[in-house]
């Protein structure tokens, strides 16, 4: 669909690109691995003990513990970290190689640090324990979210109808493009992953122009470092004063 649809039409070599956002896809998977013994304790012990929110509320029909269920994991599991990592310095150190990638596409989904992976599974597992997730529901969410995650980065342009209803839905490419513009106030909105009702809900959500979205993070522009893993690995540990928003016309 990227070579066929485009959004951008960048000039560059899409796998010279991938490689260093394919080692940060291979350290999230080995610390998810590492890690997912957890995620299973946690799922088998809220389930044994009837323990969490949806233990908590009156019984309901399947379809709703369901649907309920994956709407409080992406809230807790993704929203909330992805919003703290905005607002915490140390943590959107962590979180910028994510916003560095000077291209945006499908690779760039699992570009994540091994100390944001770190961070995000720790939410994850949270939510399980806030949310009382049996693990079928934890791998349905976690399947979900890794499905609109790679939709929402993809380099694709659907029409701009489509998109905008999709948004009201479920996070659209549209709407998490303009996450990944490299000014604020644009860099701070649209933190959802699979549902968008939580930046509607939050008073996060913001609206851009797709053809002027321009990626990247405007106090990290050297895209030559921002494709070496090296560079990418020590980007958390590099100290810079975060700018001010500034108005943008759109």
């Amino acid at each position: 669909m990227e070579g066929a649809v485009p959004l951008f039409k960048n000039n560059y070599k899409k796998w010279q690109h991938a490689l260093p956002n394919l080692f940060f896809t291979l350290t999230t998977v080995v610390i998810n691995f590492l890690l997912a013994f957890l995620l299973l304790n946690t799922s088998d012990w809220v389930v044994a003990h009837d323990f969490g929110i949806l233990y908590w509320l009156p019984e309901m029909p399947f379809w709703m513990f369901v649907a309920l269920g994956v709407m409080l994991l992406d809230l807790i599991g993704a929203y909330a970290p992805h919003f703290v990592e905005h607002r915490i310095k140390i943590l959107w150190m962590v979180h910028l190689v994510h916003h560095s990638d000077p291209v945006v596409d499908t690779t760039t989904a699992n570009r994540h640090h091994p100390l944001e992976s770190i961070i995000r599974f720790t939410f994850t597992l949270l939510g399980i324990f806030i949310v009382g997730a049996p693990i079928g529901l934890v791998m349905l969410y976690q399947s979900l979210s890794l499905v609109l995650s790679q939709f929402n980065h993809a380099n694709i342009q659907l029409p701009k109808r489509m998109d905008r209803w999709l948004s009201y839905v479920i996070v659209s490419p549209d709407m998490h493009k303009t996450h990944h513009h490299y000014r604020l106030p644009y860099t701070d909105a649209n933190y959802g992953n699979i549902f968008s009702l939580w930046d509607r809900a939050f008073g996060t959500y913001m609206d851009f122009d797709r053809e002027k979205i321009v990626y990247g993070v405007d106090v990290f522009p050297d895209e030559s470092k921002n494709t070496q893993i090296k560079e990418l690995l020590k980007q958390p540990f590099q100290s810079y004063q975060r700018p001010t928003a500034e108005p943008e016309t759109h």
